[in-house]
């Protein structure tokens, strides 16, 4: 199969710092052909224009709007790939992310494809794969191995592709209209991803195709993730569970929602976070939100036409010049960014693992600087699934964490 030309979409509002920091992390994309659309506010957009990597080498389209469907659609407007992939402005994408996430396309029934979301931790998956319901139930999808597997579930049914980490055929999802207006947050993908399996195309499902998303705050949560507003959550719902239950009763899957919305408020109550007051303030917004839900009209979305400008194809000011890895001891750490803060200066992509002498579980994160840096002990897990505690030696536990980020990072051509 021949690479196919892909549009990175980016959506950012009021988030202009995370927004450089996702560039910053699509700069660094290993793939022979794609474009990046940069759907923004005034800030987001000053964000691009005052990055040397980014101006005049991006699309960007100017927008303002609480309204998460409509930019996309915006960037949908300007995208002129083949695919189209999004990408939220709160995630970074590992250097291999394209070139899996294309591989489903391969099969002519597949018109979707989403793969794996890695939480703040930087190790840890926030996300593998669910189904959605016409009720607006998710539930886990069996998932073995690593290989692209491609699924079509049945009536009333689809895989769910998660928003910082989808991809689609530009013309399906330009035919559909692309994703509905009425709903201004939440539940807009399993709109589309529903509309995209009644009308019998296959989904994707790609685990190394991994993005890591850092749950930035927003009007409708803080960085803990405690929510403050859920108006959104229940107007969505309204219009979701009008759209598309074939059951008559929506108001069983709305309380299932606002008691499993309580339960998450509950227990950051518990944990200190917020106070009773501050429990029932915000339910009071998911029932408003439920309320007008039932008042706004779900759109009939006309076809978008073709790209309103030719394909922008990113090309790097500097070569991409393939992965390498530093591996260093806690108390060498200056030495070691700095040295890895040269090598992207020259177009590498760099992984450092900094290891202490104590089993403290690892964290990773994409600096700001360009390199992947991973800290932990020598002993600690690097994932829940690894034991609490394990005897390493130093080289063979950078090996092993060489080998861990290989598939999604590329195989080193250098280990330091």
């Amino acid at each position: 199969m021949t690479a196919p030309a892909v549009s990175v979409i980016v959506v950012s509002r009021n988030r202009p710092d995370r927004l450089a920091l996702c560039l910053k992390g699509l700069g660094q994309l290993d793939y022979p052909s794609f474009e990046i659309v940069v759907v923004a506010d005034r800030r987001g957009l000053r964000v691009v224009d005052t990055l040397p990597d980014f101006f005049g080498r991006v699309k960007s389209v100017a927008f303002d709007e609480p309204n998460i469907s409509a930019a996309r659609n915006a960037g949908l407007a300007a995208a002129a790939g083949e695919i189209v992939a999004y990408i939220d402005d709160d995630a970074v994408p590992e250097p291999l992310w394209l070139r899996h996430l294309v591989t489903g396309f391969a099969d002519p029934r597949v018109a979707a494809a989403t793969g794996y979301v890695i939480g703040p931790s930087g190790v840890a998956f926030q996300h593998r794969i669910r189904a959605v319901t016409e009720r607006a139930r998710e539930y886990a999808l069996p998932m073995e191995g690593l290989r692209t597997k491609v699924l079509q579930l049945g009536s009333g049914e689809a895989v769910k592709t998660e928003g910082t980490n989808m991809a689609f055929r530009r013309d399906v999802l330009a035919g559909l209209g692309g994703f509905d207006a009425a709903y201004r947050f939440y539940l807009e993908e399993a709109d589309v991803n529903l509309r995209l399996s009644d009308a019998g195309h296959a989904t994707a499902v790609v685990p190394l195709a991994q993005v890591h998303h850092g749950v930035a705050p927003s009007p409708r949560r803080r960085d803990d993730r405690v929510a403050t507003d859920l108006h959104d959550v229940g107007a969505s719902l309204a219009v979701f569970l009008r759209k598309h239950s074939s059951h008559p009763d929506i108001s069983t899957p709305a309380r299932a929602e606002r008691q499993r919305r309580w339960r998450a408020l509950v227990a950051h109550m518990v944990a200190g976070r917020i106070e009773p007051r501050d429990v029932r303030r915000t339910l009071k917004t998911f029932d408003a939100g439920w309320s007008e839900g039932h008042e706004r009209a779900h759109s009939e979305t006309a076809a978008i036409g073709p790209p309103s400008a030719p394909f922008l194809p990113f090309r790097p000011r500097v070569a991409r010049s393939g992965h390498v890895v530093i591996g260093g001891r806690a108390w060498q750490a200056a030495g070691r960014l700095e040295a890895a803060r040269r090598l992207v200066e020259r177009g590498a992509t760099v992984t450092v693992v900094l290891l202490s002498p104590t089993a403290r579980p690892h964290r990773a994160r994409f600096d700001g600087a360009g390199y992947w840096v991973q800290r932990g002990g020598l002993f600690g897990p690097a994932g829940p699934d690894e034991p609490r505690v394990r005897g390493w030696r130093f080289r063979d536990r950078i090996g092993q964490e060489t080998a861990r980020v290989a598939p999604v990072r590329g195989a080193p051509m250098d280990r330091r």
